[in-house]
């Protein structure tokens, strides 16, 4: 073990450490097993150690003391734009996750306006009919490839709520669409940090300038009308200084908002399918509650209803934690649970590994949604001990859209299907970029 090579002031603590392999450090140690490679640093190290990630020196911080200290930032030393522009590079640039201080506070200010209570309700409503085309196209068979074919309805769902739909554009673009977001996403793990040909850097380069195109083709359009979809909110919405978002600001704040609509509600419906299969109880517990609905189309408001299906959601979104960690870049010499983190630092939050401490979650490999009742919360142990939504100022401001989008889609899904997943199966989970499925996530998927 060796320890950082910047020394520590009088007081402080070095953060320890080691460099791992040559350039690659632990970056295959994480991809292959998160949890694992975590769990033996935690318990060798403690909540704050430092590892080289493709090149790099990161600093990783690891229980939810650490990752309490990261989010609250109270002397506002860690930045998120030089944080995660250094591991997705120009894919995402400038759109809300990447701003800091307070021109993040000025552009959330005015996004915030494209989420209030009011227009959660009607992007609920327009909800249904994307969905409910979706579906009518699905085969139900054994070994139905659950993943893949939610991803394809989330990015419709994205593309009618988030755009007001994508007027000429054929299925096939849209396809085009889908794997340059995913070509950006998966850039970010990247051990090849320059777009030569056939590596996953260029792919998320190519991927940037296709999204770039697609949506500056519909700008016009939207700047001119009168849409009360995001995209169109975006263009006309301003601050009560008169502050409007200029073409690029839109372009950049779709493109991130776009991914993040549908691949973190994608993960987190995927593992739903999949713990619902295996747990057929709790999937006719939650059928049973969107029958007492009395309706194929719940509003918004209805939705808190369906308290069952808010259990399930939160328990998959602590089992496999749709953004495992975030990054910072210290802006300046800053203190964490007592080690020095001199300016400069890369900075790993790792939310991911507090959702499976046994120190905090009694069997955690278990699924159990009850640890979410109100006669147990569980998640109450420590302010952090679950926050897949982040926390602090940059706490995602598109939790209650997802929670709705989550939501409907599975009440459609409970009314139309049961599903079965073999109790003893384990998804082949992914974690070079977000956390997904390799094999599809197999399911035995029957119309009721």
């Amino acid at each position: 073990m060796t320890k950082m090579l910047a020394p520590p002031p009088p007081g402080l603590a070095p953060v320890p450490g080691d460099a791992g392999l040559p350039y690659v450090g632990y970056a295959l140690h994480y991809m292959r097993n998160p949890l694992g490679a975590y769990e033996k640093r935690y318990r060798e190290l403690g909540p704050v150690s430092w590892f080289r990630f493709a090149g790099r020196q990161w600093v990783v911080l690891l229980g939810p003391d650490a990752v309490g200290a990261a989010l609250q930032n109270r002397d506002r030393a860690l930045s998120n734009g030089p944080g995660w522009r250094t591991l997705i590079g120009p894919f995402f640039d400038r759109g809300l996750m990447l701003l800091d201080g307070d021109e993040h506070t000025a552009h959330r200010r005015i996004m915030s306006q494209a989420f209030t209570r009011d227009r959660l309700a009607l992007y609920t409503e327009r909800m249904h009919p994307s969905i409910e085309k979706t579906l009518d196209g699905w085969v139900p068979r054994e070994g139905f490839r659950a993943y893949p074919a939610i991803k394809e309805l989330t990015l419709g769902l994205a593309t009618e709520i988030f755009m007001g739909g994508a007027e000429g554009s054929s299925a096939r673009e849209m396809e085009e669409v889908n794997k340059a977001f995913i070509g950006c996403v998966q850039a970010a793990t990247a051990l090849v940090r320059y777009p030569l040909p056939g590596t996953r850097w260029r792919r998320g380069v190519v991927g940037r300038a296709r999204l770039e195109k697609f949506f500056r083709r519909y700008l016009p359009a939207r700047r001119a009308g009168d849409g009360d979809d995001i995209f169109s909110v975006f263009c006309h919405v301003e601050s009560e200084e008169g502050e409007r978002f200029s073409d690029d600001d839109v372009v950049n704040h779709m493109i991130f908002l776009m991914m993040a609509a549908h691949d973190t509600s994608t993960i987190t419906l995927s593992t739903a399918m999949q713990y619902l299969g295996q747990f057929p109880e709790w999937q006719q517990r939650c059928r049973e509650e969107s029958e007492s609905l009395g309706t194929t189309t719940p509003g918004f408001e209805q939705l808190d209803l369906l308290t069952s299906l808010d259990l399930v959601i939160k328990e998959c979104q602590r089992l496999v934690t749709p953004v495992p960690g975030i990054v910072r870049r210290a802006s300046k010499d800053t203190e964490i649970l007592g080690h020095f983190v001199p300016k400069g630092t890369l900075v790993n939050v790792g939310m991911h590994y507090s959702h499976h401490m046994p120190e905090l979650w009694p069997d955690p490999e278990r699924f159990d949604p009850e640890r979410f009742s109100p006669e147990r919360r569980e998640d109450k142990v420590h302010k952090y001990a679950w926050a897949p939504f982040g926390g602090g100022a940059h706490r995602c401001l598109g939790m209650y859209f997802s929670g709705a989008e989550i939501k409907t889609v599975l009440h459609h899904l409970l009314l139309r299907y049961r599903w079965h997943v073999p109790a003893d199966y384990v998804a082949p989970m992914n974690f070079t970029s977000l956390p997904f499925p390799d094999d599809g996530g197999p399911i035995d998927l029957r119309t009721r």
